[in-house]
């Protein structure tokens, strides 16, 4: 009977161990961080433009690395970034308005300088796709943005942009660096887009 309690004590002591067992570490990781080359000198009255608080998917506007194979998504084991996505394309986006852009000033949330001009990024896929399972995969983000006349509201310009970026090998530096290298391509293709058409 004394053998039995005992017995018993150590498995329960032995089942809280493996609960408080440590989770598999996780690597953080960040994208954006590298602007582009410098625009030069600013225009002397560039136009404001205000940021509005850019848009993501549910899947993929946290921490979490989306991969997606057909219709089976999955998220990428090991791996998260060290902020929201939401927030760090955010910031990317504003950093290369900061160092590219010569004829527009990109207003962001916290100021409060009166604007002629609203541009509303709506990122609709953020994400790894592979074509099968275990296959280099490529990162794909598509981001639906329009340039709106302010206080009017009218649109003036519209576009959907489309940026891949091949891995090379299915690990998650290599889909890391995708991410950052399709985020700067993105980013200065809006700041370039934007510019034409705010005058």
């Amino acid at each position: 009977m004394i053998r039995s309690l005992v017995l018993a004590a150590t498995a329960i002591g032995l089942s809280g161990c493996a609960l408080l067992s440590s989770p598999d570490p996780v690597q953080l990781y960040r994208f954006g961080d590298n602007a582009g080359a410098p625009a030069g000198a600013p225009a002397a009255a560039p136009v404001q433009v205000r940021l509005r608080a850019v848009e993501f998917p549910s899947a993929s506007r946290g921490d979490r690395l989306l991969g997606v194979t057909g219709n089976e998504a999955a998220y990428i084991g090991g791996a998260r970034w060290v902020s929201p996505a939401q927030q760090l394309y955010s910031q990317s986006v504003e950093t290369a308005f900061l160092s590219q852009a010569r004829t527009v000033r990109l207003i962001g949330q916290r100021e409060l300088t009166p604007a002629t001009r609203v541009l509303d990024i709506d990122i609709r896929t953020f994400e790894t796709r592979y074509d099968y399972s275990g296959a280099v995969p490529v990162v794909t983000i598509v981001a639906e943005v329009r340039l709106l006349r302010f206080p009017e509201r009218t649109v003036v310009a519209e576009r959907v942009f489309t940026v891949t970026e091949q891995t090379g090998e299915n690990r998650v530096s290599a889909i890391v660096q995708a991410f950052d290298l399709a985020t700067r391509d993105l980013n200065s293709q809006i700041v370039g887009w934007t510019e034409t058409n705010a005058g």
